[in-house]
């Protein structure tokens, strides 16, 4: 490979944080340099309030991003007597369908009303990273490797259960890990695409299946991995849990982390191993499903659980094993970005 394979940007997009490691194959992964800042909907949803409090209306405009806190930040925007504009592509972050978008009070529009405060939207800004990395004389790598939550877009159902089938639809046909990265991205998967036309070239991944594949860079995961493992990602907004046994998914979980506790983490994560949680009660509780492969062994579960995330301390005393890829779990995303990269051969 030549220099220009050894060097990659892995950016986890979250909730509240986005993860950055400039991986470098000349260096133990150890002191490859990290960044953890402030996700872009925090900081769009950081600049709303700022209008909010200056009274002043907002018109969003750029590609569609994850929502979360920038969506919030516009509905309190508008309780406030407030206007927010958005241009028909930012308005997507909103939802996909722009009727449900004007019902929320957003207006969409294709040009900034004179009297607005012009935001810009968008997952990753790579001139502000460019910029920071440059302050400390590091320069851009030439690959890129992202993640964002895709829920996929639809106007036929529910979000939830089109994400849901996506990932039904990923394991009847083989589960392979390797799948779960992308170069070139499928048509429902706008949130990717719109990342990729930001960072042309560049591998996306969901957020979910990034950590989980980072999760499997820990020691004890390596070693049970041809065993059968039960790896969970405790994350801000999603919790996902796959069956995985050498390269292949048996099964997928999903949920959201603000509906489980303890008790009833425990409980869908037994009945998940054991094959015995309904998919329907899932959704029923507002969660996104669960599915198992027929041929998953019922007789003999795999029995060792693997947990990271964010929000791993709500597994406590459960007897889990707590992974950390390369001594840190902030970069399980990024390190599974770069996981898959290697393992594409995108990167050495």
């Amino acid at each position: 490979m030549t220099s220009s394979n050894r060097q990659l940007l892995a950016i986890d997009v979250g909730a509240g944080t986005q993860d950055i490691l400039v991986y470098d194959a000349d260096k133990p992964i150890e002191n490859c340099y990290q960044l953890v800042l402030p996700s872009q909907t925090s900081i769009v949803a950081k600049r709303i309030r700022k209008a909010t409090e200056a009274r002043v209306d907002v018109f969003l405009h750029g590609p569609l991003m994850g929502g979360g806190p920038c969506v919030s930040a516009m509905k309190k925007h508008i309780r406030a007597g407030l206007r927010v504009f958005a241009t028909p592509e930012a308005a997507k972050t909103v939802r996909d369908n722009p009727d449900e978008v004007r019902a929320l009070g957003i207006e969409i529009v294709d040009e900034v009303p004179a009297h607005a405060l012009p935001i810009q939207t968008g997952d990753v800004d790579l001139e502000a990273i460019r910029q920071a990395l440059a302050l400390f004389e590091v320069d851009l790598p030439p690959l890129f490797a992202i993640a964002v939550q895709d829920h996929g877009e639809t106007f036929t159902e529910s979000q939830r259960r089109f994400r849901f089938r996506q990932w039904e639809r990923f394991i009847d046909s083989g589960g392979h890990l390797d799948d779960l990265a992308y170069r070139d991205i499928p048509p429902h998967l706008t949130r990717m695409r719109a990342v990729q036309a930001q960072v042309p070239g560049a591998l996306l991944m969901d957020t979910g299946p990034a950590a989980i594949l980072g999760a499997l860079q820990d020691p004890f995961a390596a070693e049970h991995q041809a065993d059968g493992l039960v790896v969970i990602n405790l994350g801000n907004q999603h919790t996902i849990a796959f069956l995985v046994r050498g390269e292949t998914v048996y099964g997928v979980f999903e949920h959201h982390t603000v509906i489980l506790n303890p008790d009833r983490l425990r409980d869908f994560i037994h009945r998940f191993r054991t094959a015995s949680l309904p998919n329907e009660e899932v959704l029923a509780d507002n969660g996104h499903g669960c599915y198992v492969r027929g041929d998953y062994p019922r007789e003999r579960p795999f029995a060792h659980t693997v947990v990271t995330g964010p929000n791993r301390h709500m597994a406590a005393g459960m007897g889990w094993h707590t992974a950390a890829p390369h001594g840190d779990m902030m970069m399980t995303g990024p390190f599974g970005l770069v996981a898959a990269a290697r393992r594409l051969g995108l990167v050495e």
